[in-house]
């Protein structure tokens, strides 16, 4: 079982005088990269929400967006006016000492930090706990998405493994031609040589011993037999990040398939290695998007 990165989530409630909607999408990333999109008045419970997207979402490029409505009758504006009182007294100070004008203090302080907070603002308390509680439905959808995603991932991966063990299977079969072939040119010239006067024994077995294990695919095709079955043990294990694990093993079965494909000298061998790098290549492509 294998998690794509690919999801999407939305949870949302309707109270009186309030709507909350929350909505994730996700795309494939090597990493996690988290953006996020929620009202001001809220934003000390920024990393409270991040950590829990993470632990959540582990990987990929994620974008949350908060989205809180309240009826412009449920909007009300209050006046703190134990900071107002604070401002201008620093003010009126302040222009005291510049000898400034203090027609303008009071607009001015008004318009500072804090000093009028609307509902949405007072609210933020009450309303974090509903956004909480509405965060971990969205989550839950997006790893259900993630999850149908990566069943058909899953099968697409299985399937193109299957037929890269078909043409390995094909290539075991004419490999007994292509040693036949090879034997009979290497008898031939050795027949040539043998006839050389100048002839020397042990230069020539040095030869012929490289030239052969230069040929035989033998351990490539028994490396590359196991690379396949532990890709599909991988696909088995009980682990949720297998994207990066995966794609390892797929690097090593490109290795065993180039290399068949550099001693193969043989045509027919190389149409079927051909083939093999085709489904790798899908193969890999297909990895990139799993968790």
């Amino acid at each position: 079982m294998i998690y794509s990165m690919t999801g999407y989530g939305k949870a949302s409630s309707m109270k009186e005088g309030r709507n909350v909607t929350i909505e994730m999408r996700s795309l494939n990333s090597k990493g996690l990269e988290l953006n996020m999109k929620f009202p001001a008045a809220y934003r000390q419970y920024e990393f409270m929400w991040r950590n829990h997207i993470n632990n959540s979402l582990e990987r990929g490029k994620i974008d949350v967006s908060i989205l809180i409505e309240e009826t412009q009758s449920d909007i009300t504006n209050t006046l703190n006016v134990k900071l107002l009182k604070s401002f201008l007294t620093q003010l009126n100070e302040i222009c005291d000492e510049t000898q400034t004008s203090k027609n303008s203090v009071l607009d001015g302080a008004l318009k500072l930090p804090g000093v009028i907070q609307n509902s949405q603002e007072s609210n933020a308390e009450e309303v974090k706990n509903e956004i909480f509680e509405l965060l971990n439905v969205a989550l839950e959808e997006m790893k259900a998405f993630r999850l149908n995603e990566g069943h058909v991932l899953e099968q697409e991966v299985v399937g193109r493994v299957t037929l890269i063990l078909s043409y390995l299977a094909s290539i075991e079969q004419e490999e007994p031609k292509r040693t036949l072939v090879i034997r009979e040119s290497l008898q031939d010239n050795l027949n040539t040589i043998q006839n050389n006067a100048n002839m020397d024994t042990n230069r020539l077995e040095q030869e012929m011993i490289y030239y052969l294990e230069r040929l035989d695919i033998t351990e490539e095709i028994v490396r590359l037999k196991s690379h396949c079955q532990y890709f599909f043990d991988i696909l088995k294990e009980d682990i949720g990040l297998k994207g990066r694990k995966l794609a390892f093993v797929s690097q090593e079965m490109g290795r065993e398939i180039n290399t068949i494909g550099s001693k193969a000298n043989d045509k027919d061998l190389q149409k079927l290695v051909v083939q093999m790098k085709d489904e790798l290549e899908k193969i890999k492509e297909q990895l990139n998007n799993v968790l």
